[in-house]
């Protein structure tokens, strides 16, 4: 895996219909970075994903249709990047169950969303699980599957997201563990803290689930009525506005130029009307679009066109990575060609392979506490609670080092590990120590 250029992956969730919100937050600027010369680009429609939620089989078609066409007209090259759907790389869905038998259910728990489902099902007096798929539930296994099958090694999200990211690294880590090998680069998250968020027709953020989206591909005087209709305050023509959380300020803003920008604030300043405000705010708006949404329209005429395009960009790509990675992978699990059985030896002859040297790592964070974690080999067995200095997390690992594990108030184990576990592997620690004096 060395010698390459970045992998950068991108989920692109097939439902509803794109607006402004996720024109200016999610798509140009992932546009924009995917013509880095240093980055290779994977961008794929998630429509596997899209199932969990939405079981109207019309509606899942509509939608992917709908978002790869919006992806096209903006500038995404297929030529340059990997633009793929979901569901046209088997390979994701075999590498799925392959991290489901790894994966900790403990883990899978912890996930934001099904927490807040169980959370709803209690506030409600329901069973924990009332109405929660497994599809929900396992989730985050696919999201892993999606990102490990490339070995991408960063994925942008939100800060929403990152649990699924680190969830992504703890299945490929396991993996590895289990097959002794480093089959799975751990991926990281790219979090972009400049990411414009913008306010829909109310005030409040622009979502779907507000009802209040401007549509991204909405026609021109459909947009020039949805942009006269955002809210605004009761000031007259002639009284200076606020440009702090102005909505018609934030989306102008977005749209224009500094210098565009600075003579708005100074119009908001001289007293400009409302009237006034909206028409420039749907001309800096209509400029930028009104190019995109003629192309838009044209890929949504050609749906042909749009399939040939993703079946294209899976195709090459399953032939590039996934399917032999899949296969090395196969071969690593066990699903081999049994006419090879007779040259592989009885794993029950086989010497057993000694247990790494466990590590203890330490390290600080946000917060400002000292933490540290017991690791064997990529294996992590257990994390420390916060230390108000360096000096007592120093002391709680010099205790450890000389096999002291009593006591469990300042750690927790990892998922899937026992204290018995923990304690071989300190006395694996001492051992070495012990050899080496």
């Amino acid at each position: 895996m060395d010698n390459r250029k970045t992998r950068i992956l991108t989920g692109i969730t097939t439902s509803g219909t794109p607006h402004l919100g996720n024109y200016v937050g999610a798509i140009r600027p992932a546009i924009a970075a995917s013509r880095a010369d240093n980055a290779e680009s994977f961008y794929f429609l998630a429509d596997l994903h899209s199932l969990i939620k939405a079981q109207d089989p019309a509606r899942t078609q509509r939608s992917t249709l709908e978002i790869a066409a919006s992806w096209l007209a903006c500038g995404l090259d297929p030529e340059r990047v990997w633009f793929y759907r979901q569901s046209d790389i088997p390979e994701i869905s075999e590498l799925t169950w392959f991290l489901t038998c790894v994966a900790g259910k403990g883990i899978l728990n912890r996930a934001h969303a099904y927490k807040a489902a169980v959370d709803k099902n209690r506030a409600e007096g329901e069973d924990d699980d009332a109405g929660v798929t497994a599809g929900l539930f396992m989730y985050p296994v696919l999201m892993g599957a999606d990102i490990l099958i490339f070995n991408a090694d960063q994925v942008p999200v939100g800060r929403d997201q990152i649990q699924h990211i680190e969830m992504a690294r703890d299945f490929g880590q396991r993996f590895n563990h289990i097959y002794g090998r480093e089959y799975f680069t751990l991926p990281e998250a790219l979090v972009d803290e400049e990411v414009a968020t913008l306010s829909g027709l109310d005030g409040r953020k622009m979502s779907k689930s507000y009802n209040n989206t401007i549509p991204l591909f909405a026609p021109r005087e459909q947009l020039k009525k949805l942009v006269f209709s955002m809210l605004t305050d009761s000031r007259a023509p002639g009284e200076p506005k606020e440009t702090e959380g102005s909505p018609l300020f934030q989306l102008y803003k977005v749209f224009a130029s500094a210098e565009e920008t600075a003579a708005f604030a100074r119009a908001y300043a001289d007293g400009i009307g409302w009237g006034d405000a909206k028409q420039q705010v749907f001309e800096i708006v209509d400029r930028e679009i009104a190019p995109l949404r003629e192309r838009y329209e044209a890929l949504m005429a050609r749906p042909q066109d749009i399939e040939v395009i993703l079946r294209d960009g899976a195709k090459r790509l399953r032939e590039r990575y996934a399917m032999p990675f899949i296969a090395e992978l196969r071969e690593a699990v066990g699903l081999r060609d049994l006419s090879n059985a007779s040259a592989v030896a009885d794993p029950d002859d086989e010497a057993p392979v000694e247990a790494p040297v466990p590590t203890f790592k330490q390290y600080r964070e946000a917060d400002g506490k000292f933490y540290f974690k017991l690791m064997q080999g990529d294996r992590l067995l257990l994390t420390s609670i916060g230390f108000d200095s360096p000096r007592d997390a120093g002391r709680r690992v010099a205790a450890m080092k000389e096999g002291a594990l009593e006591g469990n108030e300042d750690f927790r184990l990892a998922d899937g590990v026992s204290s018995d576990e923990v304690n071989a592997a300190l006395a694996r620690f001492v051992a070495a120590q012990l050899e080496q004096n």
